[in-house]
């Protein structure tokens, strides 16, 4: 009986590990100072995010999980991709505040993430217009 109820256990415990999905990990080697950086490069991205260009298979990917992410504060995410993702929302707040708030409409129109994450943001130094 021991033996069933352990088969149950690992069963269920598979089946817990399943349901937490991670993100792709596929894409955590881009060099995100590069691809900030590049004016070429950071638009392309950009059009994708706020459906104004054609995507690459990363940046549809971003683009793609990205509502999830918002919505379970990055509960899939990898440690790399929550770095990347304080990078990036840094570097735009600092270099390019007018595309912070265009993706702000995009992905947050009611501003609930601006709430949510606001005490978050504070605690990492990043500030919101």
């Amino acid at each position: 009986m021991l033996k069933v109820h352990l088969i149950i256990v690992i069963l269920l415990l598979g089946t817990i590990c399943l349901a937490q999905k991670r993100y792709t990990t596929k894409y955590d080697r881009l060099d995100l100072d590069e691809l900030l950086n590049n004016d070429r490069i950071y638009k392309r991205y950009f059009d994708c995010l706020t459906r104004q260009g054609k995507c690459t298979p990363d940046a549809k990917e971003l683009r793609d999980t990205l509502p999830d992410a918002l919505k379970t504060a990055c509960a899939k995410c990898s440690e790399r991709q929550k770095a990347g993702a304080e990078k990036v929302i840094k570097f735009l707040l600092k270099n390019k505040p007018t595309d912070f708030v265009e993706l702000e409409k995009v992905y947050d129109p009611k501003g609930e993430y601006r709430k949510r994450y606001q005490q978050v943001a504070r605690e990492k130094g990043i500030v919101l217009p």
